[in-house]
């Protein structure tokens, strides 16, 4: 794949630029019992280090109103990718480039407090996003009927069952159609009949001008609803391009 001329004029079409992004990660060589012992012993010096690369010169458009899968096998770097262009992750070497607001949903149910009620959370996960309380109490009937939990919606967090956090998840990042959405293994909880909601709305958002990226380690969910899809394999971007052919490439890499 050839590289994209660094600090290049974005076209205007495009929603997500990278340009030759890599992100190292530095870890202990032995294993550390104690936050303290961590401590004493970097100041002492006897802490030895090793680094590995979990994305390697990543060159990527992503274009607007488009919605992207990315596959790859579990530490293919995929999460890692998706923090960049979430702005959680600051790469070592390279430029992002985003035209729009991020809305991120890296994790089904983050930020939510376990003891505080559905309802309760919903404003709390709702202002972690960036929103008022007003344009919270303009959604919240609709978010609680989205996520479909019934009475659990005034019993703490905690009592919940995954599915109903992701049901409540989703329906909070999605309530507002952002400018760009990060999903991350979103469709792999949840019933069927969740799943589809999900799609429904993600291909209004799409409809509607909006970017959707997504991870799943479904490849029959990234072929129904992807209209281009990368293969990220040990931080390097395998193949990029069109839908069937990429899933094809990948299915056969894992000899299915």
């Amino acid at each position: 794949m050839s590289k994209i001329t660094p600090y290049s004029e974005p076209q205007p079409d495009v929603a997500i630029l990278l340009e030759n992004v890599s992100v190292q990660y530095r870890i202990p060589s032995e294993a550390i019992g104690t936050f303290k012992e961590y401590i004493i012993r970097l100041v002492q010096g006897k802490i030895k280090h090793s680094s590995f690369l979990a994305l390697k010169d990543i060159n990527l458009e992503i274009k607007q109103g488009e919605i992207f899968g990315i596959l790859g096998r579990n530490g293919a770097g995929k999460s890692t990718l998706l923090k960049v262009i979430s702005r959680v992750l600051i790469p070592g070497e390279g430029r992002l480039w985003i035209n729009g607001t991020v809305s991120p949903l890296l994790q089904l149910g983050a930020g939510f407090h376990p003891e505080l009620t559905g309802r309760e959370n919903i404003y709390l996960n709702a202002t972690l996003l960036g929103h008022t309380r007003k344009e919270v109490n303009n959604k919240i009937d609709e978010i609680i009927d989205f996520a479909e939990i019934g009475d659990f919606i005034e019993a703490p967090i905690r009592t919940y069952s995954s599915g109903m956090n992701a049901r409540l998840g989703f329906a909070v990042a999605t309530a507002w159609k952002p400018d760009i959405l990060i999903l991350d293994e979103v469709l792999s909880v949840g019933d069927v009949a969740f799943q589809e909601k999900c799609i429904t709305r993600m291909t209004a958002f799409r409809e509607s001008g909006a970017t959707v990226v997504i991870v799943s380690h479904s490849v029959d969910q990234v072929r129904a609803i992807s209209q281009r899809v990368m293969w990220l394999d040990r931080g390097m971007i395998q193949s990029v391009g069109a839908t069937d052919e990429v899933c094809d490439e990948y299915l056969h890499a894992l000899g299915r």
